[in-house]
């Protein structure tokens, strides 16, 4: 299947089930790991910043730093559809927006993903009608941390949540396939949900909420034990594995052998 295939595959969900599922990958191993146990969507997002290079947030990455994950993830051949991430910075307007799509595409996304609702609309029209699907993120945005001053639950006043709704709205207008709801208070999550003609796919924004769920890879299996967000939800806890396999290494290496006998 084409991306433009796959994103409407998804899209379809809506009506007909099963939840989507997501998990980001930032690598060709993970990729097709994940793929195998049939997650529908990798996305390979700016959280690569925090969880693979070691930022304090997504704000620092580059488009060139996308574009190298991108690759790695899309050498995979994944049946799943493969997300990029616009960095931040990367789509201030409808051209440029549609170049770093088209550059993110030629690293073998399948589809992009952007953060913003109503003021991102002309740019998400503007690449859809390129042919190249584009996915949204609304509720917390991660690119917009340090001006918010942290990581804030959205979604808590009527007014927060017809705001979201807002851009929900515009951004199904403009043509997305899917939205990312992002640490969005359940209620609001569940009302926006059912409001809107495309899938959502949440992430702390409660269970069973959206059409869908997404979990950051290091979340899920536990290999990123310096911090994991309150709303992770672990399957594995992999850190304390990969510690104990490097000492065993070390142990095996330096180990002194006994003497030989004359």
């Amino acid at each position: 299947m084409t991306g433009p295939e796959k994103a409407a595959a998804i899209a379809r969900r809506k009506a007909s089930g099963p939840p989507v599922t997501m998990l980001t990958a930032y690598d060709y191993p993970t990729a097709r790991l994940f793929d195998a146990a049939g997650v529908d969507i990798l996305l390979v997002g700016d959280s690569l910043g925090m969880v693979v290079l070691g930022y304090p947030d997504t704000t620092h990455v580059t488009m060139d730093q996308m574009l190298h994950h991108v690759a790695a993830v899309a050498r995979a051949k994944p049946k799943a559809l493969v997300i990029g991430d616009f960095s931040i910075g990367s789509y201030p307007d409808p051209a440029t927006a549609l170049a770093n799509a088209r550059r993110l595409i030629g690293a073998g996304a399948e589809a992009v993903k952007l953060e913003g609702g109503v003021r991102q609309a002309d740019k998400v029209r503007t690449i859809v009608g390129a042919g190249i699907p584009v996915c949204g993120h609304l509720g917390m945005l991660p690119q917009r941390v340090l001006e918010e001053g942290g990581y804030r639950k959205k979604g808590k006043t009527p007014e927060q949540s017809a705001a979201l709704l807002e851009g929900a709205q515009a951004l199904v207008e403009a043509g997305v396939f899917a939205i990312v709801l992002e640490s969005v208070v359940p209620a609001t999550a569940e009302w926006i949900s059912s409001q809107i003609a495309v899938p959502t796919i949440g992430i702390g924004s409660g269970g069973h909420t959206c059409d869908g769920e997404v979990s950051v890879a290091t979340d899920l299996i536990g290999t990123f034990p310096w911090f994991v967000p309150p709303f992770a939800k672990p399957e594995a806890n992999l850190a304390p594995q990969i510690t104990a396999a490097a000492a065993a290494f070390c142990e095996r290496v330096q180990r002194v052998p006994a003497p030989h006998l004359g």
